[in-house]
């Protein structure tokens, strides 16, 4: 039996380098989750070891911190409106975009394409205006909407390449059938979709839990201020007790991370077809 060398080594290096990748995406995480339950002299001696005792003392406090509570349920408000609603929404208009013949399609698709290259800074200063005409300044909404314009060019740009893919035979075989075009949308383009749909949701659940910029501005009253916003004027606050600040850090990462775990299997296939189907 021969060997390949060159491919064997080959193989090695690739081995080498994700794990290599693998292992500084992962540190993040192990420093915050270890530190997090250190006491501040455990953190001084090294911040990098295990914690020699576990002290659970930092993440009782982060929870009876003023209003935490309340910035955990505004992050997790607005994450599952704003993603229900982002699907919900790019679903029916990819659907309309890919299967339905209307003039002025062709127009709507590049436009929708257009805004992913816009940035979400250049926008800022006119979306505060007209949220302050239409007075909705310090309101979830103005964050949802926000939200929602932000992901819904690239949802809409996934799922159609997707809906393209699905033969129209199958679609002429149900409106013979008598299924109208919303119930081909429910029985037929959204059960095949499905892993696409979890992968953007899981996505989107990431970027708008993790987001600062729109929370920052747009919801600035105390008891409105989402997770990271409030952390990040929690590090301020608390800039000398770091093991508190990892706590507090741990405890906004935790639903991301069991979210992801959980659905990493769909998030690939979802990725896969979105792939195939961009082809």
């Amino acid at each position: 039996m021969r060997i390949n060398i060159k491919s064997a080594a080959g193989y090695g290096v690739k081995q080498l380098l994700l794990l290599f990748m693998a292992v500084v995406t992962c540190y993040p995480i192990y420093y915050i989750f270890t530190n997090a339950l250190k006491s501040r002299s455990a953190y001084a001696d090294n911040p990098l070891s295990l914690p020699p005792s576990l002290v659970f003392a930092n993440f009782s406090q982060i929870f009876t911190t003023p209003n935490f509570l309340r910035w955990f349920y505004n992050s997790l408000l607005l994450t599952a409106t704003t993603v229900v609603l982002c699907l919900f929404i790019s679903a029916l208009a990819s659907y309309a975009l890919s299967k339905m013949y209307f003039p002025g399609k062709k127009l709507l698709v590049n436009s929708s394409i257009a805004l992913m290259v816009i940035p979400t800074i250049v926008m800022i200063i006119p979306l505060f205006v007209l949220m302050a005409r239409i007075r909705l300044v310090n309101k979830y909404p103005s964050a949802i909407i926000i939200y929602i314009g932000m992901f819904l060019p690239f949802s809409m740009y996934l799922l159609r390449s997707f809906f393209v893919t699905i033969p129209q035979p199958l679609i002429d075989s149900a409106l013979i059938d008598g299924c109208g075009s919303f119930g081909i949308f429910m029985r037929i383009m959204l059960p095949l979709s499905k892993p696409i749909l979890l992968s953007m949701f899981v996505v989107c659940s990431l970027y708008v839990w993790n987001e600062l910029l729109v929370a920052l501005i747009f919801l600035q009253r105390e008891k409105l201020r989402t997770l990271m916003v409030g952390l990040a004027l929690f590090h301020g606050r608390y800039s000398v007790n770091v093991p508190l600040i990892m706590a507090g850090m741990a405890v906004a990462t935790a639903p991301m991370l069991v979210l992801y775990i959980f659905a990493q299997r769909y998030l690939i296939q979802g990725l896969i077809a979105g792939s195939l189907a961009g082809q």
